[in-house]
């Protein structure tokens, strides 16, 4: 558990950069461009899922799997083959996007300001798989600290860059702004991506020296491809319908009533400062995905069910722990936090309903990654295509009518479903029963007391004279305390209670 550990603290670290660097980027540019440049997101999450996504995992899996065997000389010819893999898929969409890029900007996004950041992110998106490619190498084989440091000040760079380019270029168009924040990224996985490749050939050594037997390309690309296809091909899907439920939300919000300026600045809001608000807890599910996945490919390399199961109950476990409190108290304090940093007093909206969305998300996340670890990656993709055509077509049904209420109210139904029916399949293949108590039960309960209190104790300091965010923050360290206390009178940590320690 030193590799979760390590990569927990870097992403807990991260996220808090990240969450800086966007009230920055809100200050600076407005809520309005933020809302432009989450909508060229999805463009850039659907050419990933379509080049790099299910290479990355195949190289990460397959790193663990030789890594188990001892055999260095596969896991070079791995990445290799990954990398060719990648730049051959990435040739036709990245030059139709230049191509096109105009008629994408206008007909798929709605707004024709989306024009320049969409040619720019060609150069990034290159660069980015490129390095992911060689950062799950380290993922894989469990040496989490250079691929950790690096993601850190890969994220450091890339706020100071983005948010000194906007401060000296001050761009006078909303166009010109978003193309500035995607230029920023794209300069920063120069470096990243040519730090990866130089810490790849250091760690793993000269190919002429690894130990292991040689495999053709025939063979090593039929194993990638059975990894990376089925991977590839849902998160394609799942993207393009998550880019699709994104793209329809401000022309349903127009459709509602709110004019073009009024809908773009509604959805950066809501996509750009709540959601990664309260995705700030979550920091430690990424860390702990990228430990867990290769661990139980090597237990099933092995043929170790128990250990599997094992695994799998303590990282779940653990990660209600620490999810379940954090949202709540977030659902209740977050909208002081929020307003106060951003300015902005709409990112208390929703909040709740965003908040179980976030957890049910989670809990889907977690499966995906156990069903990844023991070869189900076919109905891990299944799932999530499931989940998010359900959230598209109630999307459509729900925000022109209830507004961005609507899409709480779809995120966390659609997440619910796909989180339920993950569950039903990891049980059955790795013969786990459901623990309600120590996952569900006791963190719940002890969640509700602190959130309670928390919100209790804002009042109480507010009326005391203290300004809202002092007071939401003093609300929040109290109800942790009581949470903890919560749990230790419940058992937690005692051989008894059947719960991981606090």
């Amino acid at each position: 558990m030193r590799g979760v550990a390590v990569l927990t603290i870097t992403g807990v670290l991260s996220q808090l950069v990240g969450f800086v660097y966007r009230i920055g980027l809100t200050r600076l540019a407005g809520a309005e461009i933020l809302g432009l440049y989450q909508l060229i997101l999805p463009v850039y999450s659907v050419l990933l899922s379509l080049t790099s996504v299910g290479l990355t995992t195949a190289v990460s899996n397959l790193s663990a799997w030789y890594q188990a065997l001892g055999n260095q000389r596969a896991i070079y010819e791995v990445r290799g083959q990954a990398v060719k893999l990648f730049f051959l898929l990435a040739l036709m969409p990245c030059s139709l996007l230049l191509l096109f890029s105009d008629g994408a900007s206008v007909y798929l996004l709605g707004d024709a300001r989306t024009q320049l950041g969409l040619i720019l992110l060609v150069p990034c998106l290159l660069l980015t798989g490129t390095e992911n490619l060689q950062k799950h190498y380290f993922y894989g084989t469990g040496r989490v600290y250079p691929a950790a440091i690096t993601e850190l000040a890969e994220q450091v760079l890339r706020s100071l860059l983005v948010l000194a380019l906007l401060w000296r270029l001050a761009p006078d168009t909303a166009e010109k702004a978003v193309g500035t924040i995607v230029l920023g990224m794209a300069l920063c996985e120069v470096v990243s991506a040519l730090t990866q490749t130089v810490l790849f050939r250091v760690y793993l050594g000269p190919p002429a020296g690894l130990s292991g037997e040689k495999l053709t390309p025939k063979a090593l690309r039929g194993k990638i491809g059975r990894i990376a296809l089925p991977l590839g091909f849902a998160a394609l899907l799942g993207n393009l319908i998550s880019s699709a439920n994104a793209v329809l939300i401000p022309r349903l919000l127009v459709q509602g009533g709110m004019d073009q300026g009024e809908a773009v600045s509604a959805y950066g809001v809501t996509f750009g400062m709540t959601l990664p608000m309260l995705l700030l807890p979550t920091a430690f599910l990424s860390a702990l995905g990228l430990v867990l996945t290769p661990k139980l490919s090597q237990y099933s390399a092995l043929g170790q069910k128990e250990a599997i199961r094992r695994q799998v109950k303590r990282s779940v476990g653990a990660a209600n722990l620490i999810l379940i409190p954090a949202l709540a108290l977030l659902a209740v304090l977050g909208s002081a936090i929020g307003q106060s940093l951003y300015r902005d007093d709409r990112v208390g909206d929703h909040l709740p309903l965003l908040a179980l969305g976030v957890l049910f998300s989670c809990w889907q996340t977690l499966s995906a990654c156990v069903l990844s670890g023991v070869n189900r990656q076919g109905a891990s993709a299944g799932i999530a295509l499931a989940a998010d055509s359900v959230q598209l077509v109630l999307t459509c049904l729900t925000v022109g009518r209830w507004g961005m209420g609507g899409y709480a109210f779809s995120f966390a139904l659609s997440a619910l479903l796909g989180a339920v029916l993950s569950w039903r399949v990891v049980s059955r293949e790795i013969g786990l029963s459901l623990p309600v108590f120590s996952w569900f039960t006791a963190p719940t309960l002890a969640a509700c007391l602190a959130a309670s209190c928390g919100d209790l104790m804002e009042t109480v300091l507010l009326r005391a004279g203290l300004v809202s965010f002092p007071a939401a923050v003093g609300g929040l360290c109290f109800g942790l305390l009581l949470y903890l206390a919560a749990l230790q009178a419940m058992g937690a940590g005692s051989k008894g209670g059947g719960l991981p320690p606090p």
